[in-house]
């Protein structure tokens, strides 16, 4: 059955010969996946504006997403950072609706979430909402693009938040590292541009010319927002007509200036920007080595795909391949290859490899083998079946692609609008289904001495440098690497046995699915032993041959001490280090897999096409079973982990909040410098001393779903089991009832403030967050609908006062916090404009004007939000990972309360506004007689005067401050489990 869906709605006619007044409704094949049920058209309206529309009768959420062919390339020189600065603008408020911040709280209020990005060449909006709130969420929405309000006010304040964002980002090594890329690039390419704009580029410079901002803010979005550069995908449960008519009333009104497409030929690279070495300093420790060509764009040739092709060899990880050799030779930690930055004038293929120490000193020979091996490449012809390989696996990653979020599915779309024929909006590039010899061969003839860039970044370049990069302050240097050199590097590296990989014995070829007769909505016990316990739950919703398993291996040994948790830690990442070489095809093929420590020992994880899954999990099984310690792997996996720890003071300083106050509330966690000081004493040895002690006590909690049969399960588990427990070289042996790990919490005391002031870990670091935690009750079905819906009710208030209006920071936000089932709310603030201390006081400043807001609530609002949130709940899981995400969790917190949506949505069905605000009075508001306050305050360089004053001062009425985070935890009570609980966990 040809699986094109074929629009055949004629071109409507003109009614009197007004011909401009027509809808384009042109006969156009959409290339869909063979299970995809929805319905496309694509209309072009009268103003040029290109739409595709989405009819989706099983959608829970509608979705809309506007890309506009605008990007930063377009910035005017001298106000880099314009077109960023108008993506924030739009969302302020317009001529229809003036009412500042209108539209995000909208959405907020009916089951929404919003947001936009700004690239080099798009601007893209978008939004979701429940299902019957679309048509004022578009009216609100097309006012964007209609008749925005920019007023000089708001300016102002949204500059901050720009500069806010890009403080953000000044110490973070991507952003560092890809503009220092684009610095060392022609200046007179836009692709040399600063795209974030900040304080200076938006408000001091264009003053010193005597220019006014939101003037040029206003001419940058009269000249280039024009109907004809904008393309629209709209996803809907309605039928496409009545999708069609919503499109037409709310858009038509979008000007068409006639804006010709914006075009930057030419490429980023002259010839003095290639044959470079640059040499870098970077934030973090860690050596990474990223070479680069400019290549000919693979979307130029997307039905051959020959990027795809070369991506997949060179950076391919099985026997033979770079680097199987590269970490076989302990040099590399990871490698990466594809194409990086791209448009349809120029395109940069890239090979970013993690070296070791050891690498670090040998960077000449891994340049070396790398192009040995893209000799190897250029020299062995194209051999077609490894092509095949990549279609089939490439044909059955989108014909059994899982349903995503609607609103991620429409950005993608709209994104694709601007690039692909109509025909290939969907499939895009995903799927090369022309093998070319001839597109393949040119691509890596482009990958040569000649062509190439090369930046080497590593802590010990400080102080070895002579250039700065202007924008982030990157140190660095540049040095000539001709040809005539490298070829050298090429000869001199070791002689290893490079070749190609070998057929892929995990691409599916079963893609049936199996008959289960008990078709039930949650999961259930099938089986339970001494040794095991396995959940079941056949896929009765989304028809498709994956399946998704989880083994929980509870052993209590494995966080007993920072010592063990570091040993489990380093266990779990070299069980994942020896499958690599092997189980890499698998992910390849669409089966992923993952060993990871977690709360209670180590978790297997793995999820993909069930053809092949039994194979895989065997593997992985007698990898466990068969561990043995590679000294020389354990040392490359010791180092990997060190630079990781150390690397812990570079975090955003909000990061820094939330890892305090996980460390505070969580019993037996334990603090990265006392792992990282562990694991500096760790040998080899002592990993084969503690894994049989680890395994001794185990038992495995298990999870299987998807396209696969109760018997099959059972029997997977039992052959587990067999290999791990029953046999005479078991490793395992059964954990006693009385010794099974719970996580619990702490219990902090009513009427109290505690509070827990740090400086930020890196000085440099002018930012300081607050995380203001509110603990309010352990899981109650009746608390936990109050809790959701004040979020609901309060999360977009929150940011447009804390951020729009006081422009306290980018990050300011309000959101739920759960901690194994003990709930509360958390605010979220990052700000060099504030000290922390100060950020608290905003937060009470807040709820004191929320308490006005919410006792003033009409009644129709408060039951707007109740629905809202029920038509959340009532969303459908997307795919097989979204609603086993769901029943794990119930699994993992031991609260099996699978039907808890049906019954929070009965709970607040009956919920009156009076709760709500009682609850809020009990628990939320300032000096509530109920509410358990935890403030987590880190102060960043510019708040280091601030920070000395309050640990010196004594704390406030009715405030603790925590000196001793441990003392502090050993100190409170802490709340029950749920695991054990009213027979849950009986084993």
């Amino acid at each position: 059955m040809d699986s094109r869906l074929r629009e055949v709605d004629a071109p409507a006619e003109p009614a009197n010969g007004a011909a401009a007044l027509a809808t384009a409704k042109a006969e156009v094949e959409v290339t869909k996946p063979r299970n995809d049920r929805r319905g496309y058209r694509r209309v072009v309206l009268p103003n040029a504006l290109e739409c595709l529309l989405i009819s989706d009768p099983d959608t829970d959420k509608a979705a809309a997403s506007m890309n506009v062919s605008v990007g930063y390339f377009c910035d005017p020189d001298g106000m880099e950072g314009l077109a960023h600065f108008l993506e924030h603008m739009l969302f302020y408020a317009s001529e229809k609706y003036p009412i500042e911040d209108s539209y995000s709280k909208y959405i907020a209020e009916h089951g929404g979430s919003t947001n936009a990005f700004t690239t080099s060449e798009h601007t893209n909006f978008y939004f979701d909402v429940n299902n019957d709130s679309l048509d004022d969420a578009l009216d609100r929405f097309a006012q964007f693009f209609i008749k925005p309000l920019m007023s000089p006010d708001a300016t102002l304040r949204e500059i901050k938040a720009v500069d806010s964002e890009n403080q953000k980002n000044l110490l973070s090594d991507p952003w560092r590292m890809s503009q220092l890329q684009k610095h060392l690039c022609s200046n007179n390419h836009p692709y040399h541009k600063f795209s974030t704009g900040n304080w200076d580029t938006l408000e001091v410079k264009p003053k010193e010319k005597g220019l006014d901002t939101r003037a040029e803010l206003i001419n940058f979005y009269d000249s280039h927002y024009s109907a004809n550069l904008m393309q629209l995908v709209v996803y809907g449960k309605e039928s496409l007509d009545n999708i069609q008519t919503l499109v037409e009333s709310k858009f038509c009104d979008i000007k068409n200036v006639g804006r010709k497409h914006f075009s930057f030929a030419g490429h980023p690279c002259s010839s003095k920007d290639l044959q470079i070495l640059v040499k870098a300093v970077p934030i973090k420790q860690g050596h990474t080595l990223r070479i680069l060509w400019p290549i000919t764009p693979n979307v130029r040739h997307y039905k051959e795909g020959p990027c795809k092709y070369v991506s997949h060899l060179i950076g391919h990880e099985g026997e033979g391949s770079l680097f199987y050799i590269l970490k076989k030779l302990g040099w590399a930690m990871s490698l990466e290859a594809g194409e990086g930055d791209w448009s349809y004038e120029f395109s940069f293929f890239s090979v970013v490899i993690q070296l070791t120490d050891v690498g670090h000193e040998h960077m000449e020979d891994v340049v070396g083998l790398l192009f040995r091996y893209i000799t190897l490449l250029q020299t062995s012809g194209t051999p077609k079946w490894i092509f095949d390989e990549l279609l089939a696996i490439c044909e059955t990653g989108f014909h059994y692609r899982d349903k995503s979020p609607p609103s991620n599915y429409v950005v993608n779309i709209s994104s694709n609008m601007q690039i692909f024929p109509p025909e290939d909006w969907l499939i895009a590039s995903s799927v090369p289904s022309k093998f070319s010899p001839d597109a393949i061969q040119k691509v890596l003839n482009e990958l040569t001495t000649e062509n190439v860039r090369i930046f080497w970044e590593s802590k010990l370049f400080e102080g070895h440098t002579d250039l700065t990069e202007p924008w982030y302050g990157t140190s660095y240097c540049v040095e000539a690497v001709p040809p005539s050199i490298m070829q050298k590097w090429v000869e001199n590296a070791p002689n290893e046995d490079l070749h190609l990989p070998k057929p892929n014995i995990f691409i599916p070829t079963d893609l049936s699915l199996k008959n289960v007769e008990e078709k039930t909505s949650f999961p259930c016990m099938l089986r339970k032993t001494l040794f095991s316990r396995l959940w079941y739950k056949p896929d009765t919703m989304f028809f498709t041959p994956k399946v998704f398993i989880k083994m929980d291996f509870h052993c209590p040994l494995s966080n007993s001490s920072p010592e063990s948790s570091v040993l489990t830690d380093v266990f779990t990442r070299l069980l994942m280090d020896y499958l690599n070489d092997y189980a890499y095809d698998a992910e390849v093929a669409g089966l992923y897999y993952a060993v990871r420590p977690n709360d209670t020992g180590f978790q297997v994880t793995m999820v993909g096409y069930n053809d092949k899954m039994r194979t895989l999990l065997d593997t992985v099984i007698g990898k466990i079973a068969d561990f043995e310690v590679k000294i020389d792997r354990f040392s490359v996996i010791k180092e990997t982990m060190t630079k990781g720890y150390e690397n812990f003071k570079f975090r955003q300083p909000y990061q820094q909040a939330m890892y305090n106050c996980t460390l505070i509330l969580e019993e037996q966690t334990w603090p990265w410098d006392e792992e990282l000081a562990a694991l500096s004493n760790l040998e080899a040895r002592n990993l084969e001393d503690f894994l049989p002690r680890m395994l001794a006590k185990t038992f495995i909690e298990c999870y299987f779903a998807g396209n696969i049969e109760p018997s099959e399960a059972e029997s997977v588990v039992q052959h587990i089991e067999g290999i791990l427990f029953n046999s005479s070289t078991s490793v395992c042996k059964s954990l006693p009832p009385s010794q099974h790990l719970t996580k619990r919490i702490v219990k902090l005391e009513r009427g109290l403030r505690y509070y827990y002031p740090a400086m930020c870990l890196n000085q440099q670091d002018e930012n300081s967050s607050l995380l203001h935690y509110i603990q309010i009750h352990q899981d109650d079905l009746k608390q936990n609908v109050l809790l959701q819906l004040l979020a609901v009710v309060a999360k977009q208030p929150a940011f447009h006062q804390l951020r729009s209006v006081e422009q306290l920071g980018y990050i300011a936000l309000l959101r739920q916090r759960n901690d194994s089932g003990v709930r509360g709310l958390q605010f979220i603030i990052q700000s060099t404009v504030k000290d922390p201390s100060n950020l608290d006081a905003r937060v009470e400043a807040f709820l004191n004007m929320f308490e006005v807001t919410l006792h003033e609530m009409p009644d129709a609002e408060f039951k707007s939000n109740v629905n809202a949130l029920i038509d959340m709940k009532r969303e459908k899981y997307k795919n097989i990972r979204e609603e086993s995400a769901f029943f794990w969790g119930e699994i993992s917190q031991g609260t099996l309360k699978f039907d808890r949506k049906e019954a929070e949505i009965a709970a607040l069905e009956e919920l009156k506004k009076e709760e709500l605000i009682e609850f809020f009075d009990n628990h939320v508001k300032v000096g509530a007689p109920e509410k358990k306050i935890l403030s987590i305050q880190i102060y960043g360089g510019l708040h280091a005067s601030e920070y000395e004053k309050i640990v010196h001062d004594a704390p406030p009425p009715h405030s603790h401050r925590i000196t001793d985070i441990f003392s502090f935890r050993r100190s409170r009570p802490l709340y029950g489990s749920f695991k054990g609980g009213a027979g849950q966990m009986k084993l």
